[in-house]
């Protein structure tokens, strides 16, 4: 009897339903609909008339009906989901919407991507759970066949789907072997042309090494407050930093008037002085000390007589418990990061002087270097720019008096323009400056290193150089033994092909290779070391085999055409000079598109060419003023290149670009080589960090220059009769490959 109830009260409720669906429109809503639609009509094909009028009848009617169509469909979809949204019970509407939220903000990464597996998982989750109440509730107990079967067919696709979901998101991705690095450093770089003649940067010193600490009293981490550590003052960081909240001051103990200098020393056992190399951290989890990741660059560079500290930036970096879940971060860090290196540089500063003190006269202020990881890239370039000037660019209240002996700076994986001094782009001058970067970063997923490498300048004077290196395989996070493999926060990662990146000793292995290589060449003075940077061939056998891209310039290079001072396609950087361009496709000036954005301070020449498009050969040159740079047979001929083919397979060793580079005398002699003799010029790294089939929805590629020298000597060779004393012309000639595109910049001569 009950059961007869209830199906009574069933079928009168699908009677009503039923009922309200046939029920027409009112008058009143009937007339607004007629009004409405009729003024959107009008509305619509008057503005399209304006729009496409001038094409005449046919284009007009086609693309005004065409995007009409798409405009009902899209809206049509809309108004189903409302639709079906007003027959859901309210409890499980709100229910969905919350589930959604929550998924979207746990699998943090590309929107698209957080998108698609919050809906998925949403509509599975909710499909199967409502399968399942359904069946146990015996709805199908009395259905027929056909019913029973399309259930059992529907429940059978759902467990396939869920359980296909399930393991894409558990699996760690694809694997890349070899065949996926067709231009190892082995392959492009044989070993016989690299005689071995210097010891391997990254292997162990002849110093015993020693560590000690060194906080502000009481500490937030008593490692910094051991009864041996030193001690240091407390400094007022309220000028640097916005929007420090209550509970931040709860946990740390401190507010950012009175942020601690805390850092872990490693140093060599030995009379010294010794030159003073500083490491910062980047963002993390604020209570997930970031500093002791450092610890294999400390081992390592104290052994082979530096004194490296690792400093303590963890209460600058987020928590979400104390910034109210992001709501209410502090703004504005970034200068207060490198406020604080400039500040342990003091207290280094007074304890080198200071009789007594345990690194008295150990340390050479007058040889120091930063190296930054992540955010700490972007504060040590900071900190060498705010050590030459009277005062902070925003508060010129507040006094500088710095001025170290900052002669290098590193940033690994760095971020760049999060802070602009007053609002300008941090720039280096007379600075040596070396950037790494992952092709594999899931985190600062472009390679912002190269905005800054591109404002680092030289006076013409010193033993200055800069460099930086793409490294196909490494990501953000293994440059640090905390941080590791996973560059997402929590679950985020499971959307990332982590399977593919490199293991972790092999990126600390070619960190340690490059840092110290880089150290030695700036800090030591043995200059034999930047042949590493020129060549990474040097490297061979101390770095992973993966693929590489690196790229140099030092101050011994007199730069004919940088491509960053004006809009004039036909001049020079070098006063006087022409430029002439003869059956090219694209010439161009132009701002390098990144993954992400452009590079608004790396300017580029664009060049594309097709030689079946034209009667002649694609040629771009440069025509020198009579008195033109110095050269002489000692001399090279140098510039940067990236292939902007984003078309070109990794695979397709056929489609290297190749092209003549050819030099004219004032006499009319002429010597060429191809591009190939001084380099292979590699392609676009694909770095597909996201899992397939999913690996398009983010950008995969990015152009990274690479350095090219040419030498006179080399040119001579080739013709005997070229005097490079007297250079007249300089032409990239793009007769080897009959179609392409490249970008170049940093066109010079250098003179060492």
């Amino acid at each position: 009897m009950e059961q007869k109830l209830q199906d009574t009260e069933v079928e009168v409720r699908r009677r009503a339903v039923k009922k309200l669906k046939a029920v027409p429109l009112s008058p009143g809503w009937k007339g607004a609909s007629l009004l409405l639609g009729a003024a959107a009509v009008i509305a619509y094909f008057t503005q399209g008339y304006l729009l496409l009028g001038s094409r005449g009848p046919g284009d007009f009617l086609l693309g005004t009906l065409l995007f009409l169509i798409a405009v009902v469909l899209a809206t049509g979809v809309l108004a189903a989901v409302f639709h079906l949204a007003k027959r859901m019970p309210s409890r499980y509407f709100w229910l969905a919407s919350v589930s959604f939220v929550l998924i979207f903000l746990t699998f943090i990464g590309p929107v698209p991507l957080m998108v698609l597996v919050a809906l998925t998982i949403t509509i599975a989750s909710s499909a199967v759970g409502a399968l399942v109440f359904r069946w146990r509730a015996g709805a199908y107990r009395e259905a027929g066949l056909a019913v029973k079967t399309g259930v059992a067919g529907l429940g059978a696709a759902l467990l396939i789907f869920v359980g296909i979901g399930g393991y894409w998101l558990l699996d760690d991705g694809r694997e890349s072997g070899d065949a996926a690095k067709p231009y190892r450093l082995s392959v492009v770089k044989p070993a016989d042309r690299y005689p071995v003649t210097m010891k391997n940067p990254a292997e162990q010193g002849a110093y015993p090494v020693l560590t000690l600490t060194y906080g502000s009293k009481d500490s937030y981490r008593e490692e910094f407050n051991r009864p041996d550590s030193l001690v240091t003052e407390q400094v007022d960081g309220s000028a640097f930093v916005d929007k420090w909240s209550s509970t931040r001051t709860k946990t740390f103990g401190f507010g950012p008037e009175r942020m601690p200098l805390n850092g872990t020393i490693w140093y060599p056992r030995g009379e010294g002085p010794f030159p003073l190399v500083i490491a910062v951290h980047g963002n993390h989890t604020a209570t997930e000390y970031s500093d002791p990741g450092y610890a294999y660059l400390g081992e390592l560079l104290a052994s082979r007589g530096y004194i490296f500290v690792s400093v303590d930036e963890n209460f600058l970096n987020t928590s979400l418990f104390d910034d109210w879940f992001a709501f209410s971060t502090p703004e504005k860090e970034n200068p207060a990061r490198a406020l604080l290196l400039l500040e342990h540089l003091k207290v280094w500063d007074k304890w080198t002087k200071t009789e007594g003190n345990p690194f008295y006269g150990k340390a050479d202020m007058s040889r120091i270097a930063l190296i930054g990881h992540s955010r700490g890239g972007e504060a040590v370039a900071l900190a060498a720019a705010l050590n030459k000037l009277p005062a902070y660019p925003e508060d010129g209240n507040v006094k500088f008096n710095y001025r170290f002996g900052i002669r290098s700076v590193i940033s690994i994986a760095g971020t760049d323009g999060q802070y602009k001094p007053a609002g300008h782009p941090t720039r280096l001058q007379d600075t040596n400056y070396l950037a790494l970067q992952g092709a594999h970063d899931m985190d600062v997923s472009s390679f912002d290193g190269a905005s800054q490498y591109s404002r680092t300048g030289f006076t013409g004077s010193g033993d200055y150089f800069k460099a930086s290196v793409y490294i196909y395989g490494a990501n953000h996070g293994q440059f640090n033994t905390v941080w590791g493999r996973k560059d997402a926060p929590g679950l985020g990662n499971k959307l990332y092909n982590t399977a593919q990146l490199m293991p972790q000793e092999e990126q600390l292995q070619a960190g340690k290779t490059l840092i110290s290589a880089f150290l030695e060449a700036t800090l030591n003075g043995k200059g034999e070391y930047r042949a590493v940077f020129q060549d990474l061939g040097y490297a061979l056998n101390w770095l992973p085999d993966t693929m590489y891209i690196a790229n140099y310039l030092d101050a011994d290079t007199t730069i004919i055409a940088g491509f960053g001072e004006d809009f004039d396609l036909g001049s020079t950087t070098f006063p006087g000079g022409q430029v002439i361009g003869a059956y090219l496709k694209t010439w161009r000036e132009e701002k390098v598109k990144m993954k992400f954005a452009p590079d608004l301070y790396n300017s580029a020449l664009r060049l594309e060419w097709d030689s079946a498009e034209v009667s002649g050969v694609p040629t771009y040159t440069i025509v020198l003023p009579e008195h033109g740079p110095a050269a002489d047979g000692d001399s090279a001929f140098v510039f940067s290149m990236a292939d902007a083919d984003d078309g070109k397979k990794e695979s397709d060793s056929a489609g290297l670009t190749d092209l003549s580079v050819q030099i004219e005398d004032g006499y009319g002699n002429v010597a060429s080589v191809p591009l190939s003799s001084g380099g292979t010029l590699l392609p676009m790294f694909e770095s597909n960090i996201v899992k397939r089939p999913f690996a398009k929805a983010v950008p995969t590629k990015e152009p990274v220059f690479q350095n090219f020298s040419i030498g006179m000597a080399d040119l001579r060779a080739g013709n005997p009769d070229f005097q490079p004393e007297r250079l007249s012309k300089i032409s990239f000639v793009f007769d080897q490959t009959s179609r392409g595109a490249v970008l170049i910049r940093d066109i010079g001569i250098r003179n060492p």
